[in-house]
C-alpha cells in the first residue's frame, strides 16, 4: 500500500478521551488498528492508543474510495483518522468500553505505516495473550508486548508511583542528587558487575550494587536529606522478584533517631499507594528480629495469618516422649483460620510436602483429630494460647532430637516451623481468603542480628552491611573473645504480607567503631584501607550521625499491580537467565574491542 505523510496534522483528541458531550465535534484521532471488522458496506476500525480505544466508521455510501481504503487496513498499522463523534443508537453501545457511546464517523483516513502480522496480537484483553505468547516471545518483542493494555497500565502505575514518592520527599526538604554508576569495585555479598578501563588496562570500574558509601558522604558533606531513584545492578542469581538491574528508592538523612525514618517512609509509602488507589493504615507495626523468629519464623513476616506459638509447656515429658518430641526445643502451634477438618488424603498429602520442606530432626503432627483424643487437656491449652477457633487449622512442629539447645538450634524449630506455616497458608489459601489481594499489612522489623557466622569461610559477616550502626548497649561486645552474635543492629526491615520491601540502618559515623566492625570481620587496617580508604578519611572530618533506607521501586510496583513477576513492571527486564532477548544482550565483542582494552577471553 501506498503510505501517506502526516503533514500538519495535529491530534485532537486521545483515543479513550471521547465522550457523548462530544457529539457532533470535528476530530483527528491518532494510533493503532486494534481491530477491523468488515459488514460489507460498513467497515468499522477500533483505534487504539495509551488511553484507550475509540471505534470509527468507514461507510460505502459516504465515500467509496475511503471506504476501499480502510478495508486494506491490518493489525497494528499505524493510521490517522479524521471525523466526527456521532452518539451510538442504545443497541449498539458497548458498555465494556468508556468511550463505548459514541463512535466516529470517519471523513479522512491517512495510512502512516504499515506492521508485518504480529506473533501475537497486543490488543486482546484479558488473559488470552497469555495463552497466545510466552513469556520469552513476548520479552523477544518487547516492543509489541509493552503495546498491551495491561503492561501500559504498570507502567503508568510505576511512573505515578515515583512521581507520588519524588513529590513527597521532595515537600519534606530532600534533594534528589545523583551519584556516579562507575565506581570501585568493594565486593561484599552480591558479585559486581565489572567495566574494564581502557586508558587504564588491567583496572576496573564497578557499577553500583548500592550508592550506600556516596549517600553517607553526602551526609558527611552537609546535605542534610538525600534521596534518589536510583539504577542498582548486582550479578546474582536471578528469581521472579530479582532482576540484575533494578531500580530502588534510595533515602538518606542526618541526625536521625530510627522513629524519624520510619515516620518519613511510611508518609512515601502511603504516598505511593494512595496513587494505585490504596491506604495504607499508619503508623505500621514494630516487632524485634526475635519476636518475628519466634511468631512468624521469618525475618519477613506474614501478618495476615495468625502468629505462631511455643505450646511445649502444656505437654508433660510423658506426653512428648509418646509423640517421639524433644523437650529440649520449641513445639510451635500454627495456626491456620477457616481451614476447617482435613481429610485423610490432605493430612497425607500435607505429611509429604512438609517432609520434602523440612530438615531430618524436624517432626509435623496434622492429625489434630487423634492428637485432641490422646491428650485432650493438652489440646485444649494449645487451642486456647493460640486463640484457634474450631474451624481453624492447628498443626504441630517440633523436633525428635536435640543436637543441643543453643539459640541456634532453637531458632531454626522456628524457621522450619515457618516455612511449614507459608506453605500451608499459601495450600489452603482459597479456603480462608486471608491473603487476598489488596490486605496489605506492614510491619517493621529491628534489632537484626549484627554478623552471622559463615560456616564455610569460619568468620563473621556483616549480616546488613559493615557500616551499620551497632546498638550503643552493646559496643562492649565488640572486644576480642565476645559473643558477636550477640551484637544487636541499628537495623530495620520494613516487611509487606511476608515481602521484604526495603532494608535500612543508622550508620556508623566514627572511624573508631568503624575499625572496630572491620576488625570483628577480620578485615585488617591495611585491607579496609585498601577497599574502604576514601570513606575512612571523610568519617576523619566531622561526621554527622547519620541514617537511611533502601526500598525496590519494581518490588512496590509489582505488588500493587498483582502481578508476579518483576518483568511485568520493568519496561526492558532480562529474562531468569539475565539474558535481554529483544537487543540480543549479553553478546561477544570483536577481538579488536578486547585488544584495545586489554582483554583476553579463556573459554
Amino acid at each position: 500500500m501506498e503510505l501517506d505523510f502526516l503533514g500538519d496534522l495535529r491530534r485532537t483528541h486521545t483515543c479513550g478521551a471521547l465522550r457523548s458531550s462530544e457529539e457532533g465535534a470535528r476530530v483527528v484521532l491518532m494510533g493503532w488498528v486494534n481491530r477491523r471488522r468488515d459488514l460489507g458496506n460498513l467497515i468499522f476500525i477500533d483505534l487504539r492508543d495509551r488511553t484507550g480505544v475509540v471505534q470509527a466508521v468507514f461507510n460505502r455510501e459516504l465515500s467509496a474510495a475511503l471506504h476501499d481504503k480502510a478495508a486494506a487496513l491490518r493489525s497494528e498499522f499505524v493510521v490517522v483518522i479524521s471525523g466526527t463523534v456521532k452518539k451510538r443508537e442504545p443497541a449498539t453501545t458497548n458498555p465494556n468500553l468508556p468511550t463505548g457511546e459514541i463512535e466516529i464517523i470517519a471523513q479522512d483516513l491517512r495510512l502512516l505505516n504499515e506492521s508485518k502480522n504480529p506473533p501475537f496480537l497486543p490488543g486482546e484483553s484479558g488473559e488470552s495473550t497469555e495463552a497466545l505468547a510466552n513469556e520469552e516471545l513476548r520479552l523477544k518483542y518487547r516492543y509489541i508486548d509493552l503495546r498491551r493494555p495491561a503492561k501500559q497500565a504498570n507502567i503508568e502505575l510505576r511512573h505515578k508511583v515515583a512521581l507520588a514518592i519524588r513529590n513527597f520527599l521532595s515537600g519534606l526538604g530532600f534533594l534528589e542528587i545523583e551519584t556516579p554508576f562507575m565506581t570501585r569495585s568493594t565486593p561484599e555479598g552480591a558479585r559486581d558487575y565489572l567495566v574494564p578501563s581502557r586508558v587504564y588496562p588491567g583496572a576496573f570500574y564497578a557499577l553500583p550494587q548500592s550508592p550506600q558509601l556516596f549517600k553517607q558522604i553526602l551526609m558527611i558533606s552537609g546535605f542534610d536529606k538525600y534521596f534518589q531513584i536510583v539504577r542498582c545492578f548486582r550479578d546474582e542469581d536471578l528469581r521472579a522478584d530479582r532482576q540484575p538491574e533494578f531500580t530502588q528508592i534510595d533515602l538518606e538523612m542526618t541526625f536521625p533517631q530510627q522513629e524519624t525514618i520510619f515516620d518519613v517512609t511510611e508518609g512515601f509509602l502511603t504516598a505511593a499507594f494512595a496513587a494505585a488507589g490504596v491506604s495504607l493504615a499508619v503508623p505500621f507495626q514494630r516487632m524485634t528480629y526475635d519476636q518475628a523468629i519466634r511468631q512468624y519464623g521469618s525475618d519477613k513476616p506474614d501478618l495476615r495469618l495468625p502468629p505462631m506459638a511455643d505450646v511445649r509447656q502444656v505437654f508433660t515429658q510423658e506426653n512428648l516422649d509418646a509423640l517421639t518430641l524433644t523437650g529440649l526445643l520449641p513445639v510451635v502451634a500454627i495456626v491456620i483460620p477457616k481451614v476447617g477438618e482435613l481429610s485423610r488424603r490432605e493430612r497425607d498429602d500435607t505429611q509429604l510436602k512438609a517432609q520434602r520442606l523440612l530438615v531430618s530432626n524436624i517432626k509435623v503432627i496434622t492429625d489434630w483429630k487423634r492428637l485432641e483424643k490422646s491428650f485432650p487437656s493438652a489440646a485444649a491449652q494449645i487451642r486456647e494460647l493460640v486463640c484457634a477457633a474450631p474451624e481453624d487449622l492447628v498443626v504441630l512442629v517440633g523436633a525428635d532430637s536435640a543436637p543441643d539447645t543453643s539459640p541456634k538450634s532453637q531458632t531454626a524449630v522456628y524457621t522450619e516451623a515457618g516455612g511449614l506455616r507459608w506453605m500451608l497458608s499459601r495450600t489452603f489459601a482459597d479456603r480462608h481468603g486471608l491473603l487476598r489481594s489488596g490486605n496489605f499489612q506492614m510491619v517493621w522489623v529491628t534489632d537484626f542480628p549484627m554478623f552471622e557466622f559463615d560456616e564455610k569461610e569460619s568468620r563473621w559477616n556483616a549480616a546488613h552491611h559493615p557500616f551499620t550502626s551497632p546498638h550503643d548497649g552493646d559496643m562492649e561486645k565488640l572486644g576480642e573473645g565476645s559473643d558477636l552474635g550477640a551484637v544487636r543492629a541499628l537495623a530495620y526491615d520494613v516487611v509487606l504480607n511476608g515481602t521484604e520491601l526495603g532494608s535500612g540502618s543508622i550508620r556508623i559515623h566514627r572511624q573508631d567503631v568503624q575499625r572496630k566492625i572491620f576488625a570483628a570481620m577480620g578485615i585488617s587496617n591495611e585491607d579496609a584501607q585498601s577497599r574502604f580508604g576514601f570513606f575512612l578519611d571523610a568519617l576523619e572530618y566531622g561526621t554527622p550521625p547519620h541514617g537511611g533506607i533502601a526500598l525496590g521501586l519494581d518490588r512496590i510496583v509489582m505488588i500493587l499491580a498483582g502481578a508476579q513477576s518483576l518483568r511485568e513492571v520493568i519496561p526492558f527486564p532480562k529474562t531468569a537467565r539475565a539474558v535481554d532477548l529483544m537487543v540480543d544482550a549479553p553478546t561477544p565483542v570483536s577481538d579488536a574491542q578486547l585488544r584495545e582494552l586489554g582483554i583476553q577471553v579463556k573459554k
